[in-house]
């Protein structure tokens, strides 16, 4: 369960985030949540993965951020941001359960 917990908290740092800051107009209230479920995320990641795995999906997370933005101008805003937390959640989901 605290592994799946892990993965339910990346994704609501990049869906909550977003909707953070579309629904408040304000864009860094959305990095706020953002940074605070990736710091959660990345911690829980360390302790269930381990240090190198924690490091590669916090990376990830953060390239999703950064790729759902060009991602969007091609297929939608909502539609980049669930695309790219999906590939989130799957790789979190992946590497903690390989480390059983």
């Amino acid at each position: 369960m605290a592994k799946a917990a892990t993965t339910l908290i990346a994704a609501t740092g990049l869906i909550g985030g977003y909707g953070a800051a579309r629904w408040s107009g304000k864009r860094e209230l959305g990095g706020a949540v953002l940074a605070v479920a990736g710091a959660g995320a990345a911690y829980r990641w360390r302790r269930t993965a381990g240090t190198g795995t924690a490091a590669a999906l916090t990376g990830l997370y953060v390239a999703a951020f950064g790729g759902s933005h060009p991602l969007a101008k091609k297929i939608g805003a909502w539609p980049s941001v669930l695309a790219v937390t999906g590939v989130v959640a799957a790789a979190s989901a992946l590497a903690e359960r390989g480390r059983g």
